[in-house]
């Protein structure tokens, strides 16, 4: 199975904002991370632990962000992206194309959301 067949469309901000309104349209949407775009391309994410590490704090985004952005391609099996997430320990990846735009994200969610149609136990190995 590709990555393509399970990715979501991914909630983007592209201009930096405070901390606060980044939890107010996180919750608003109902999302666990922002991504940061410029002209297309993936500048950096920002999750709900990002918050949660920087609660009280007058910052932006852009001082806070993950920006080492690792990524798959929407054509990569969903196998090889979960190998990817448990090396870099994260919980979320942003699929870019080959011109490096955003087209979706994949989080560990939506891979235990669609196990049944993976073939064998690759969650086990």
């Amino acid at each position: 199975m590709q990555v393509k067949e399970i990715m979501k469309q991914p909630y983007v901000v592209e201009e930096d904002m405070g901390l606060g309104d980044t939890a107010s349209l996180m919750s608003e949407k109902g999302v666990g991370c922002l991504l940061f775009v410029s002209k297309g391309k993936v500048k950096g994410i920002i999750s709900e632990s990002d918050l949660l590490r920087n609660f009280g704090k007058s910052k932006m985004i852009s001082q806070i962000m993950s920006k080492n952005i690792i990524s798959a391609s929407p054509d990569d099996n969903v196998e090889d992206a979960l190998k990817v997430m448990k090396e870099n320990k994260i919980k979320r990846l942003p699929i870019v194309d080959k011109q490096k735009r955003l087209v979706g994200i994949v989080s560990m969610t939506d891979i235990a959301a669609n196990i049944e149609k993976f073939d064998g136990d690759f969650f086990f190995n």
